[in-house]
């Protein structure tokens, strides 16, 4: 009787040969690329907001913003506070203005690379890659 392991060993044991294919790529789909720049670009803006929140928080707990706000109470006489101005919602606002204009840049700039790589290939004939098969 042959068991699994005879069958698993008889069969590593045969060499195939591994195919190899070059194919040119010679069009980008337009919506595909909107589409994984948007999937980037969402990635890239939860980046965004959570890294400024983190910031935020090391620079509250090391008292950075308290002594930035002594110095500049000490040159308008107590009138100014910046502890106004830079608090948690501010820059939670901030981030969220920043996170939602690198989603818009980082969605048109891949439509825009994926126009210009079908522009390009008509005159380059368009890139050359190898696969192969295992």
């Amino acid at each position: 009787m042959s068991t699994v392991a005879d069958k698993l060993a008889k069969k590593s044991s045969s060499k195939t040969s591994a195919k190899q294919v070059r194919l040119r790529l010679v069009y980008v789909d337009f919506w595909s690329a909107v589409k994984l720049s948007f999937l980037a670009a969402v990635a890239l803006a939860i980046v965004t907001v959570v890294s400024f929140f983190l910031v935020y928080l090391i620079v509250q707990t090391t008292g950075l913003i308290g002594k930035v706000d002594e110095f500049f109470q000490s040159f308008s006489d107590g009138g100014v506070s910046i502890e106004t101005f830079i608090g948690l919602p501010q820059v939670m606002g901030f981030a969220a203005i920043v996170a939602i204009l690198n989603l818009v840049v980082v969605t048109v700039l891949g439509a825009v690379i994926a126009g210009i790589y079908n522009l390009a290939v008509k005159v380059t004939g368009g890139l050359l890659v190898g696969f192969t098969s295992n």
